[in-house]
């Protein structure tokens, strides 16, 4: 038996397939059975004692149900240490009770997770009022990556006009959009936004003479309805931008929405392979396997560990 190995769910299998590779660690597919009633069944591989749970948790409902199976059965089958290693993390917005009987789905999630897992591994979650992703997962290890070094590894790769200025589209985007733009010596400014509802946003630009003239690329963290990028893209247009690109990091939007934001004037768009996503183009492997050193390096679990 391999001391350490990947499984992953189904959605997440070809990540994990090269992933595993990078690391020289043997890689399973764990299976789900849909039964007519529209439960589930979990079955797994041969558990390592060291088991790294690859799974993006984008329409995460089956996928968390399964991931708590998953669990069951690796334990069961040897695994003394689990590690989640999920890019997308599901249920993160809602950190509090904006009205009255909200539940706040991240404490709920982030308790049932940590209940089955000891190390939780993900990338620029989406959070607000929460500085430390830490306090989500109480008494279990947790890393919220950033995909700010893949995403400007892959810009300069590509090659950037060096009068592109790097635009937020909101206040909460301005420290990553600072990281960014220093990474490539860009300057870099971020929208005000207002939001009246999931797809009504409006933005403009308090000082919209820095972009008239210039190349724009919006970066955001995550897209899911388009109604940021496409209100971003047009108040850049309406402000003077000579071309407008977009990066993202976790791209949730479904497919035929791309035709919308093109049409709102955005040349292209860019996302990480967080989520399988037809705009994949910016791989964050190498971000996990430097989080996955210590796992590498780290001495058997004992029996009884967690």
């Amino acid at each position: 038996m391999s001391a350490a190995s990947i499984q992953s769910l189904p959605t997440s299998s070809r990540q994990a397939a090269r992933l595993a590779e990078r690391l020289g660690l043997p890689s399973r597919e764990i299976a789900i059975h849909n039964f007519p009633d529209a439960e589930i069944r979990v079955t797994v591989g041969p558990s390592s004692p060291t088991t790294i749970l690859y799974a993006s948790l984008d329409q995460p409902n089956e996928k968390l149900i399964a991931l708590l199976f998953a669990t069951e059965a690796l334990r069961r089958g040897g695994a003394r240490r689990l590690v989640l290693l999920a890019p997308y993390l599901c249920y993160m917005r809602q950190d509090t009770a904006f009205h009255e009987g909200e539940a706040i789905s991240q404490n709920v999630v982030g308790s049932l997770l940590a209940a089955c897992v000891n190390r939780v591994i993900t990338v620029d979650a989406h959070l607000h009022r929460t500085a430390d992703i830490r306090t989500v997962f109480p008494g279990i290890e947790a890393d919220n990556l950033s995909a700010v070094p893949a995403i400007a590894d892959e810009l300069r790769k590509s090659g950037i006009d060096p009068a592109t200025i790097v635009i937020g589209p909101d206040a909460e985007s301005q420290p990553w959009i600072a990281d960014l733009a220093g990474r490539l010596g860009l300057s870099s400014t971020v929208a005000q936004k207002s939001r009246a509802g999931d797809r009504s946003v409006e933005l403009h630009f308090l000082e919209p003479a820095r972009i008239a003239g210039r190349p724009a690329l919006i970066v955001d963290d995550i897209v899911s309805s388009g109604g940021t990028l496409i209100a971003c893209a047009r108040a850049l247009a309406a402000s003077g931008a000579t071309a407008i690109d977009a990066v993202v990091t976790h791209a949730l939007f479904p497919e035929e929405l791309g035709c919308e934001m093109l049409r709102s004037g955005i040349r292209s768009i860019r996302s990480t392979n967080s989520v399988p996503h037809p705009t994949n183009a910016i791989e964050l492997d190498e971000l996990f396997v430097d989080a996955l050193k210590s796992e590498m390096l780290r001495p058997g679990p004992t029996e009884g560990s967690r």
